[in-house]
């Protein structure tokens, strides 16, 4: 799965343009400073976008007609002209996010507000490509049966995740022959869009999350962000200078399939080792069964000695996925996220950060890890998420050119 154009990436814009024919980019660039910077005045926006004040006073007029955009009350008593701060509309409009994934599949309502209103997920061994897209559009319509009649009329439009190429690693996972072959030759978009009856925008599961997560973190952003997801195998994506960097055709950032060594120095990649197919494949091998439904809810101390000889393995594998892209990428964070209980997260990056400490680092500063926010639902946030960035913010606006 690819996207169809370079086009449809997230590349740099100019501060603003006073030319005719532009005012969507304008709006957009207005919409994405007043997002940015909540209760701003429209002085402030002038200034910040490069546009005069008569342009940016009929951009958000316009927006505040369309009900994008909220007018707090007068401030007075500061120095100059009373204020009056400008906020979006948490209401204004709304995205549906989907993830078909290689275990689950989640369906969620998000607002511009930036609350999850609804979510439905579901497990599976492996996606039934006879039936997936019928259950997910049953869901999609469930999401869609909730809304309001005002909700309704402002839904943006509906975003789907996936691991870019699906039917490359399902027998890995259990699924038969023919359903590889089924997926083989189909667009996940296109089936996906044909069972909803509706059109849809697709991404890659790993740069999806990586958005949504980096919208997560809190002012100041980060300039440079790697994100890791660690799941059946390893989602990963990259955020620079406030862009999504998912390449030509949205398949950038496959930082899991980043060379390492194991712990017995055996040339291998992030996926094989730091994944839960990774784990899965441990505990069969010691004579055991994959714990049923998602990870999140196993019973983490019956994996045991397993659960912490693989975590100390996935954290090394990590460290050294992560010196491997500060070397590349000029990066403030890197993110460890994924599918597991927060208590074992934190064991993980104790062990990230236990490696990293012990590696050789050519450079001054060493990188600096942190724990996600987002967990499991991170890609299905960032489908809904990216929708209505492409579609109400500055698709290629530079959030920190200002």
């Amino acid at each position: 799965m690819q996207k169809n154009s370079a086009d449809d990436g997230i590349g740099p814009m100019a501060r603003g343009f006073a030319q005719s024919g532009v005012r969507i980019a304008n709006e957009r660039a207005v919409m994405t400073l007043i997002g940015l910077n909540p209760g701003v005045s429209n002085a402030e926006l002038a200034r910040l976008s490069g546009l005069g004040p008569q342009t940016t006073s009929r951009i958000v007029a316009d927006l505040e007609a369309r009900e994008l955009v909220l007018r707090g009350d007068v401030l007075r008593g500061r120095r100059g002209q009373p204020a009056t701060p400008l906020f979006l509309n948490p209401d204004g409009a709304f995205g549906i996010g989907i993830e078909i994934g290689w275990r689950h599949f989640e369906v969620l309502l998000f607002s511009m507000a930036g609350l999850t209103l609804a979510s439905i997920r579901h497990s599976y061994a492996w996606p039934d490509f006879n039936t997936v897209f019928a259950e997910v559009a049953a869901e999609v319509a469930t999401i869609r049966a909730g809304m309001t009649a005002q909700q309704a009329s402002r839904l943006a439009g509906i975003g789907v995740a996936s691991p870019s190429h699906l039917e490359r690693h399902l027998g890995r996972i259990g699924a038969p022959a023919e359903q590889v072959e089924l997926w083989r030759d189909a667009d996940l978009a296109v089936e996906v869009s044909q069972a909803i009856g509706a059109p849809v925008e697709w991404f890659n599961d790993g740069n999806a999350a990586c958005w949504a997560e980096f919208i997560a973190r809190p002012e100041p952003r980060p300039r440079g962000m790697a994100y890791f997801q660690v799941g059946t195998l390893i989602g990963a994506g990259i955020a620079i200078d406030g862009q999504l960097w998912e390449g030509r055709t949205g398949n950038a950032a496959n930082l899991g399939a980043i060379p390492v060594a194991d712990a017995q120095g055996r040339s291998l990649y992030v996926h094989a080792i730091a994944s839960i197919l990774a784990l899965q494949q441990r505990i069969e091998a010691a004579g055991g069964t994959l714990p049923p439904g998602e990870p999140m809810n196993w019973d983490w101390a019956a994996l045991e000695p397993l659960a912490t000889t693989w975590l100390d393995d996935a954290g090394r594998a990590l460290a050294t996925a992560v010196l491997s892209t500060r070397a590349v990428m000029e990066l403030d964070l890197t993110v460890i996220d994924g599918v597991m209980p927060r208590p074992i997260m934190e064991r993980l990056l104790d062990r990230v950060e236990h490696h990293l400490a012990a590696m050789p680092y050519f450079g001054a500063v060493r990188p600096v890890v942190a724990l996600g926010h987002m967990g499991g639902s991170a890609a299905a946030n960032g489908a809904a998420q990216l929708v209505l960035f492409h579609g109400f913010f500055s698709r290629a606006w530079n959030i920190f050119a200002t």
